[in-house]
């Protein structure tokens, strides 16, 4: 075996140092059966995933991702590749003589008629279809294409590990199958959660999915010595978290929530923002939604982000006086003026 490091592979033609490969997924299937959707769901899941690859460079491709420690890999491979479709079974054969890698080849299928409603509704026209004259020229080009089709990707579904039949199946439907099959036992197949507290002083978030005010609870900014510090600080979170309504609030934001978000994740949803705002973003925001984000953790069984987009704001320079939402009137220093 050569010890040149600059190779991609030894002199029996196996990858060179494959212990970096943790998983290898081969998408493969008929023309509009969901390659794009279930390659879309993998790279959810964090697969670096590139599409219509030549068979012939998948070694070399291989070898630049285990150079940038790449680990988990997503190729699509169908009748696109066109002439390098024939050097599929050579190149799957390297792949699995190599140790240390888990493979998998994911073949995609949908019966001849649900391809061709699908092929009609998006109007585009299937890789291999013929001209073909007559008044139904465009529906049995298609047909042949489809036919073809089926031919040239035969050696490549006899080597399938898992086979999903997409008739029927909505695009949600096939990303949880995906996950379903290829998630492996981590938390990247869940949906990623991110809290965001903020003012709405400066504007909601425009990335926010679901948003919470908090705005009814007592602010920490009309008490003396609370002002200049924020929710991330002891004094201010004691002080928000001993109203009876911030328990409350956060027992029903948290029950709420915690409905919501495996029925998102069954519906295909990859991430989900939650703002949760305040007058200044700096105070009942924040801790209101580091709190949430514990509660949520020990829930869910999952990591959940926290941001706070607007805790670093410059309080010197706001006005002594903010709006009240209570009532229409305005606070200052602690008094109501009306």
């Amino acid at each position: 075996m050569t010890n040149d490091s600059s190779r991609a592979s030894d002199s029996n033609g196996q990858l060179a140092d494959p212990k970096i490969f943790e998983r290898i997924v081969i998408v493969s299937g008929m023309s509009g059966a969901g390659k794009s959707t279930a390659l879309h769901a993998l790279e959810d899941l964090g697969y670096f995933c590139i599409d219509t690859l030549p068979t012939t460079v998948i070694e070399p491709v291989l070898e630049a991702c285990r150079n940038a420690s790449v680990k988990w890999i997503a190729l699509g491979i169908d009748v696109r590749v066109r002439m390098f479709l024939e050097h599929f079974s050579s190149a799957l054969d390297l792949i699995q003589s190599t140790p240390n890698v888990d493979l998998s080849v994911l073949f995609l299928d949908a019966s001849d008629q649900t391809l061709l409603s699908r092929f009609s509704a998006t109007r585009r026209p299937h890789p291999l279809s013929t001209n073909v004259q007559g008044p139904d020229c465009g529906a049995m080009a298609l047909l042949d294409g489809i036919t073809s089709e089926r031919q040239r990707l035969a050696r490549v579904r006899v080597r399938a590990t898992d086979v999903i039949d997409t008739t029927g199946m909505t695009v949600h439907d096939l990303r949880r199958r995906v996950v379903e099959l290829l998630g492996g036992e981590t938390s990247r197949g869940r949906m990623r959660v991110r809290l965001l507290s903020f003012g709405f002083k400066y504007g909601p978030p425009i990335d926010a999915d679901l948003m919470l005010d908090v705005r009814f609870l007592p602010n920490p900014y009309f008490v003396e010595g609370l002002r200049q510090q924020t929710g991330l600080d002891e004094p201010v979170e004691t002080y928000v978290m001993g109203f009876p309504d911030t328990k409350a609030f956060l027992d029903r934001a948290q029950s709420l929530i915690s409905f919501c978000i495996p029925r998102y994740e069954r519906e295909g949803k990859a991430y989900l923002t939650i703002a949760v705002g305040c007058t200044g973003g700096r105070h009942r925001s924040v801790a209101t939604a580091v709190e949430l984000a514990r509660r949520l953790e020990e829930t869910l069984g999952t990591a959940i982000g926290v941001a706070h987009r607007d805790i670093h704001r410059d309080v010197s320079s706001d006005r002594a006086s903010e709006p009240d939402i209570i009532g229409g009137g305005v606070r200052g220093m602690g008094r109501a003026v009306r």
